[in-house]
């Protein structure tokens, strides 16, 4: 049997099948691993949420691994670990994951379990007790970590009033409320099967992987979803202040950023990449821990949605090292508005970028979900070599022109901790 794609990838080693369903399969093939990584990327997140159905996204993804029509929660966890597999998802604000790694023989195994737990769970009501109490730990845990509690707080600061500031998490109430109705109206309203992608990275030929997967997701019936996304436009910068139960001053500055279809969001990565990115040459990590010693830790990150982005810079430090750091960030990003990069550093950003791009390339695991998600948002996956090609492109004044449109201080929010 010959397969041939329907969608031509931009990366010609991945190859793009759709079914009559809708559903999407990319798969790509890679000789030298002995692992096969695949699964189900659905293009529904926490932005999906209405207000009562906070944090139901993130809840389903918790019960899916608690019974189907055919598998008990014991049978689902134990069918690839016996055979040295992974099982695992994850939630995010508009993406929903479902994924498995195993050895190459397991891999249709590996399938049909995904497509059971994705499509065929039943929420049992006991289940459903036993995994809110679970969230409801996970809820408190994050809520005493001043990391992760300052970076979903200052969500809620920047898209104020929006679902894209919601906790994925949900709220206690919301958590409390739900049962197994809850679950199936929120699949009834947002799953459409023309907006889910299965990935694959294996040693096995395309068409073997086509044969494999279309034998369980064809059936699949059709589904169309006609909701909306609301989208953010109301953007307001604030400035706030508040005690927490911490030793060291925490900090979040930033704004909102370029949408993943904006033509400027490649000069923007490289941007932040220069600015806070995870090399330990950034500008902050040199300015505030090398030189100063004001801070173990600093990043800068950008994160796109499909209608706006978040530019998020976080640290943490000594409350008498406070008003310091905070200076130093803000004149680096001046910095970055008002000096043009020298040809010397423009090309040493490029290459640094380039090397962290093709190093993230080789993590086959991450490199799955990364086409699942390509396909989903550009139906298409675009060859590392075409990326580098865009960033050899960039040129100093468009990327200082993104600097001084994103960068404007009168434009960035602030949410600090201070130790109480």
């Amino acid at each position: 049997m010959t397969i041939h794609p329907i969608f031509e990838a931009h990366d010609k080693e991945c190859q793009i099948y759709q079914l009559s369903n809708g559903i999407r399969i990319v798969h790509k093939q890679v000789l030298h691993t002995k692992i096969a990584h695949c699964g189900f990327v659905l293009d529904v997140g926490s932005r999906d949420e209405l207000p009562l159905q906070q944090g139901l996204a993130h809840f389903w993804e918790h019960m899916a691994f608690k019974g189907t029509n055919k598998r008990k929660a014991f049978h689902i966890i134990n069918r690839l670990e016996t055979v040295g597999g992974e099982l695992n998802a994850y939630t995010t604000k508009e993406k929903i994951c479902f994924y498995a790694s195993v050895l190459t023989p397991h891999f249709e195994k590996a399938v049909e379990l995904l497509k059971d737990i994705t499509f065929d769970s039943i929420f049992p009501e006991n289940q459903i007790e036993r995994e809110r109490n679970v969230i409801l730990e996970e809820m408190a845990m994050y809520q005493d970590s001043p990391d992760d509690a300052l970076q979903d707080e200052f969500d809620a600061q920047i898209f104020q009033n929006h679902s894209l500031g919601n906790n994925i998490l949900g709220t206690t109430e919301s958590v409390e409320s739900f049962d197994r109705q809850h679950f199936h109206q929120f699949i009834q309203e947002n799953v459409d099967t023309h907006r889910i992608v299965f990935a694959s990275l294996s040693q096995l030929p395309f068409e073997q992987v086509i044969k494999k997967v279309e034998k369980y997701l064809a059936p699949i019936p059709e589904k169309r979803s006609h909701k909306k996304r609301i989208t953010f436009e109301s953007y307001q910068p604030q400035i706030v202040e508040k005690g927490y139960h911490t030793k060291q001053a925490y900090c979040a500055i930033g704004r909102t950023a370029y949408s993943l279809y904006d033509e400027k969001r490649l000069a923007f990565v490289l941007l932040i990449n220069i600015l806070g990115g995870p090399g330990m040459n950034s500008r902050l990590n040199l300015q505030l821990r090398e030189k100063h010693g004001w801070v173990y830790a600093v990043e800068a990150s950008y994160t796109p949605f499909v209608d706006t982005g978040l530019l998020a810079i976080y640290f943490n430090t000594e409350r008498k090292h406070l008003n310091k750091s905070l200076n130093a960030v803000m004149k680096e990003m001046q910095l970055l508005q008002e000096q043009p990069l020298g040809t010397t550093q423009l090309h040493q950003a490029k290459e640094q970028l380039m090397g962290q791009l093709a190093m993230a390339e080789e993590n086959h695991l991450n490199f799955m979900l990364m086409m699942a998600k390509s396909v989903l948002d550009l139906g298409r996956v675009t060859a590392l070599e075409a990326i580098f090609e865009e960033i050899k492109l960039l040129e100093q004044d468009k990327i200082q022109q993104v600097a001084q449109e994103i960068f404007d201080p009168a434009q960035m929010s602030k949410l600090i901790y201070l130790p109480e």
